[in-house]
């Protein structure tokens, strides 16, 4: 099998670890830059090309796009599935996870646990959305954030106003949780594949920060989830219409809720903490489940 990575950077352990993977079980993979990418638009002959050379066929592709350069590589990715290339995550899937607001709405209405979230556009509001969630404390978010940044705790209502009347006057758009406090600063990232989680670890953050990421310092561990937190994380990736996905989730008093539903989870962490071959599992998956022109909505939309 031939497969295409749209990755930015070749040496990042994720990265390697699915190359490795991929070749250990006999298939070529190509890490493409995505941003030497280009799509050439015609009727009925949709081109991708790389370094202005053309891009021949792949029967699959595993989209890697940061956060920095979702639309663009959202692009990249519809183009190939045009074509008819097989991509582990559909854009249309990708595009749900990375706008928060919206996968927080889909998940809503699908009726996942959720910290209490609001969203305002007037900074006129800031009380009221901070009433809202129970707050203060309250967690404020910038919707296209990740890896923790642009996530920010404020303790009383003065700092939690100042805070959103600062963001929405810099034109960034917002969103506000409640504070789940009982979380003790770790969350739970389970890594579903197919439809299965077959990996999970508790993040715990560094002794100065609320938040569990291990880009900003954290730990991890591997840990036992329960029967309702696995059927969270099942549930969230179908919902989102992700194959491979990272739902990160906290332990409320309530049950589990749900954070972030990340398309492009880093496996360093999670491989480490468990000692599984979560790359190899990624690629036996594209193996079973790659067809050309199979793409739900082959680019459409």
């Amino acid at each position: 099998m031939k497969i295409a990575m749209l990755a930015r950077n070749a040496n990042l352990y994720s990265h390697r670890r699915l190359k490795e993977a991929a070749e250990a079980r006999g298939h070529e993979l190509d890490i493409l830059n995505t941003l030497r990418c280009t799509v050439h638009i015609a009727s009925h002959r949709p081109q991708v090309f790389y370094n202005g050379e053309p891009v021949t066929a792949y029967d699959a592709v595993i989209p890697r796009i940061g956060a920095s350069i979702t639309n663009y590589g959202l692009a990249i990715l519809r183009q190939f599935e045009m074509r008819g290339s097989w991509p582990l995550n559909e854009s249309v899937a990708i595009g749900r996870s990375r706008d928060k607001l919206r996968s927080l709405q889909i998940l809503a209405k699908h009726g996942l646990g959720l910290p209490l979230t609001a969203y305002a556009n007037d900074p006129k509001q800031a009380e009221e959305i901070i009433r809202a969630v129970k707050g203060p404390p309250v967690v404020i978010k910038l919707i296209e954030g990740t890896q923790g940044i642009g996530v920010v705790l404020a303790e009383t209502m003065s700092s939690a106003k100042s805070v959103i009347e600062a963001f929405r006057g810099a034109n960034v758009n917002i969103l506000v949780q409640e504070f789940i406090k009982e979380a003790g600063g770790t969350d739970i990232r389970a890594l579903v594949v197919g439809g299965k989680v077959v990996a999970a670890m508790k993040r715990t953050g560094a002794a100065d920060d609320f938040r569990s990421n291990l880009h900003r310092g954290g730990s991890a561990e591997v840990i036992k989830i329960t029967p309702e937190e696995r059927s969270t994380a099942v549930r969230a990736a179908k919902r989102m219409g992700l194959n491979v996905c990272g739902v990160d989730m906290l332990r409320s008093n309530h049950g589990p809720v749900i954070m972030e539903v990340n398309s492009s989870p880093g496996l360093e962490g999670i491989e480490s903490a468990t000692g599984k071959d979560i790359a190899g599992t990624i690629i036996k998956f594209i193996e079973e489940n790659a067809k050309n022109g199979a793409t739900k909505t082959k680019g459409q939309g």
